[in-house]
């Protein structure tokens, strides 16, 4: 048996024909950047995340930098934000000259661990950037609260848990502002790169919606600088399509998550899930030991598998000027050495699930 990790020729082919037909809308009318289909889906997603605005964008990682520039975010400043991410995250803040200030975190939800926060804190620290891992937001009550206390902002970076619940509230929801991605291989997933960004802060919003085009406020006239972080139209119209049939994906990756849960509990961590959370399983991730030897043996039997994350930011190259070591950060060290996701999406049937979790088991 061959197992596909995310089956996105799947995600195509279960509504091919609505996809080729909005597609097809979109070339003969030659609207190819912005325009009615972007238009919809911001209205959709606004009204999906139940926050005040919503804004397509070119990327995940252009959202970021949006965010930061609307919050006026430059050279010298600082933001918190967590070491066991992709690298996006830490990128974006070090793009503006800003340094990212690592804490460690939560052994069991693999999100920043909130308690560490305040001993971060500096004069120059103007933002918290917690990142939802795997698709279970962070508690971000307790970052928010953080925020208040010292004038922060707070912005979620919610690439991988866009449908996800907090407190009853939506990722993207919950904080100064917060940014996704649709990227393919997301829960919601286009056919290229795309992103978004939320706020219910309406300055925020105009100067974003400004700041994606090069700043433009009127044809030529700049009023920021900005960026070329436009959404292409073609995405807009598919991902109009994915979000009508969002809410069964999600039930449907909860449902093979649970079965590997109940298949795999008994023999190695599986992920923990607050009660007051859900998650969209943007990964199903299991810590092991052996780690390159099990992979080694599901490749064999057709099963992929993944590593999300095996460095973690404050030991990468590009980071070194920030004088970090080995031992800085222990808890995102130990969990970059021991995770490893398996494949996941809607499409995993009852048979391909017990394939994939009876190998692992006899190779452990």
């Amino acid at each position: 048996m061959k197992i596909d990790f995310a089956n996105l020729t799947k995600a195509y082919q279960e509504h091919s024909s609505e996809f080729e037909k909005a597609v097809l809308d979109v070339m003969s009318s030659a609207r190819y950047i912005l325009g009615k289909e972007t238009d919809e889906l911001e209205a959709s997603l606004q009204d999906y995340v139940q926050t005040d605005y919503a804004l397509g964008v070119s990327s995940g990682t252009d959202a970021l930098l949006l965010a930061m520039m609307a919050l006026g975010i430059r050279g010298g400043d600082e933001i918190i934000t967590t070491p066991f991410t992709f690298i996006a995250t830490a990128e974006t803040i070090a793009c503006l000259g800003a340094k990212p200030v690592f804490v460690d975190i939560d052994e069991e939800t693999f999100n920043m661990d909130a308690s560490l926060i305040e001993g971060a804190i500096t004069e120059k620290t103007k933002a918290i950037m917690p990142v939802s891992l795997y698709g279970q937001m962070a508690n971000l009550d307790e970052i928010n609260k953080i925020a208040s206390k010292h004038n922060l902002a707070v912005i979620e970076d919610a690439a991988q848990s866009f449908g996800a619940l907090y407190k009853g509230k939506r990722s993207c929801s919950a904080t100064t502002i917060g940014c996704t991605s649709f990227f393919p291989a997301k829960p919601l997933g286009c056919f290229g790169d795309g992103g978004a960004v939320f706020t219910k802060d309406q300055e925020l919003y105009d100067k974003m919606k400004a700041m994606r085009v090069h700043g433009q406020v009127k044809r030529y006239t700049h009023k920021y600088i900005g960026m070329g972080g436009r959404l292409d139209n073609l995405q807009a119209a598919i991902l109009n399509i994915k979000l009508r049939h969002y809410e069964k994906d999600i039930e449907r990756r909860q449902n093979v998550a649970e079965k590997y849960t109940e298949q795999l509990s008994s023999y190695v961590s599986t992920p923990n899930i607050k009660e007051d959370r859900t998650s969209v399983w943007a990964q199903y991730t299991i810590r092991i030991k052996n780690r390159e030897q099990l992979q080694a043996r599901l490749k064999e039997a057709g099963i992929p598998t993944a590593v999300h994350y095996p460095i973690p930011m404050h030991l990468q190259e590009c980071f070194a000027y920030l004088g970090h070591k080995k031992g800085d950060f222990p808890v995102s060290e130990t969990c970059a050495a021991e995770v490893m996701s398996l494949p996941m999406n809607p499409y995993l049937t009852n048979d391909e699930i017990k394939y994939i979790t009876s190998n692992l088991i006899k190779h452990l």
